[in-house]
């Protein structure tokens, strides 16, 4: 039997190794897919000059995607919970691939509204069932940085997608194939092949790992199983999710995320139309370009994660965050071309940073009974912005032939959402009192049901 200081040991060497070897897998995974989600934004012009999608249909099935992925999002995590999250992480990208691949021979609008719907048919569950691995793998004490540094990749991920899409588009008329096609055919086949090899580098089970030796992974299975036992509750109470909607913190969760990812998808989708603005510019160098508010975004987010560490309260950084988005956005419906993208960059920062932030703060303001199914409503109806903002942007440029009008709307989206954030409720970091410990105890009182958990942590209180 081994002993207490030996299995911490091994948890600790047991995570270590986890960080090193699996999680740079579930890096690339994110690339392949914020390359398939995205380079639709890079071929917009292509697909209009060849195909005869213009701004309003672009937009509208760029937002297909997330129609699909918010009605295929529960049943892709019941599926996950049947076959285990290796195979259905792997059937995920092998299907997505398989649909981005069949964009390459796209030949009207409604088969590219067909195939958006179907690509995000096929991805809903990706992000939730990543999460899924690392409850299954990694301890809570190290959950969070896992999240953290996957979540920090999608902004290296699309800082990426820009020079591999604008090489991508470089191909054009070689072999006869358009430069659309290559995009959207060879990053189609790259998430086939990653997810087939992903199949076999992935282990299903901490048991399964021949990385690991046999007193790491009976350290770490049986701190997984015993954290499991720790958050079981003992009443069976299930939360229902239609009342969580008509809570005040969940719709006031549910519209600051709304707006973070208003901003985070018009970008996505438009920003190299933008771009192609500045004179001059070509598809290769619209993808560089393209890359530099996401660059920004991750050195951004790198230092507001430092200063999240040691701040009591979130609050401030995240309206600081949405001021800084909604600051950057308004100068850049206001600058000329070039100095548009500057002032994008400095909005990329502060919206880009405040995903993160905003994380933090249902995790510490919501009771643990309903931490899981409001992460799962927030996240659902917030993603809607993913919709919203593409065929936004789309109806005002084929109306006013410019997305100008669209980035003031932004810029208000996420003044209102930095207002918002004042009456959240949010459990400040402090150390541990007399009364936080007694709340504890109160927490874990048997008698202590989902419904009363929903109506104890969730009252809006009045921002300190």
């Amino acid at each position: 039997m081994q002993s207490v200081d030996t299995a911490v040991t091994d948890v600790a060497l047991a995570t270590k190794k986890f960080f090193k070897r699996v999680l740079p897998i579930m890096l690339v995974m994110l690339v392949c897919n914020q390359l398939n989600r995205s380079n639709i934004g890079y071929a917009h012009e292509h697909l209009e000059a060849d195909v005869g999608i213009g701004a309003a249909a672009y937009g509208f099935g760029a937002g297909l995607f997330f129609i699909a992925y918010a009605i295929f999002e529960l049943p892709s995590n019941v599926m996950m919970e049947k076959y285990g999250a290796k195979v259905w992480l792997a059937r995920i990208m092998v299907s997505w691939g398989i649909v981005s691949f069949l964009m390459a021979f796209v030949q009207n609008e409604m088969m590219f509204y067909v195939l958006r719907f179907l690509l995000g048919a096929a991805e809903a569950g990706f992000f939730p069932a990543v999460i899924f691995y690392f409850a299954r793998w990694v301890p809570a004490g190290q959950r969070g940085k896992a999240t953290a540094i996957f979540i920090a990749g999608s902004s290296i991920a699309a800082a990426l997608s820009g020079p591999i899409a604008g090489l991508l588009l470089s191909l054009h008329d070689v072999l006869g194939i358009r430069g659309w096609q290559w995009l959207f055919g060879f990053e189609g086949l790259l998430s086939v092949v990653v997810g087939i090899v992903v199949f076999f580098l992935l282990d299903a089970k901490i048991q399964d790992a021949k990385w690991l030796s046999a007193g790491e992974k009976t350290a770490l299975a049986k701190a997984i199983a015993d954290e499991d036992a720790q958050h079981a509750t003992t009443d069976g109470g299930k939360v229902n999710r239609w009342k969580m909607l008509l809570n005040p913190q969940i719709l006031l969760l549910c519209g600051i995320y709304f707006s973070v990812q208003l901003s985070i998808y018009a970008n996505t989708f438009w920003l190299p139309t933008i771009v192609k603005q500045i004179p001059g510019t070509t598809d290769l160098s619209v993808g560089f370009l393209s890359s530099i508010p996401w660059v920004c975004a991750v050195v951004a987010m790198y230092f507001a994660a430092r200063m999240q560490d040691k701040a009591k309260s979130k609050k401030p950084l995240l309206v600081a965050a949405l001021l800084v988005a909604a600051v950057g956005t308004l100068a850049a419906a206001m600058a000329t071309p070039v100095l548009a993208l500057v002032f994008l960059a400095i909005a990329a920062m502060g919206f880009k940073s405040a995903s993160p932030l905003f994380w933090t703060i249902p995790q510490s303001g919501l009771h643990p009974l309903v931490l899981a199914p409001a992460i799962a409503t927030i996240n659902s109806l917030g993603n809607l912005g993913g919709f919203v903002a593409p065929f936004g942007f789309g109806l005002i440029k084929e109306a006013t032939g410019s997305v100008v009008p669209g980035l003031f709307a932004l810029a208000a989206a996420s003044t209102v959402a930095a207002g918002l954030v004042y009456f959240l409720k949010e459990r400040r970091s402090t150390p541990p009192s007399l009364s936080e410990t007694q709340s504890h105890e109160q927490e874990a009182e048997p008698g202590k049901g989902a419904a009363s958990a929903v109506s104890d942590s969730l009252e809006p209180v009045p921002a300190r």
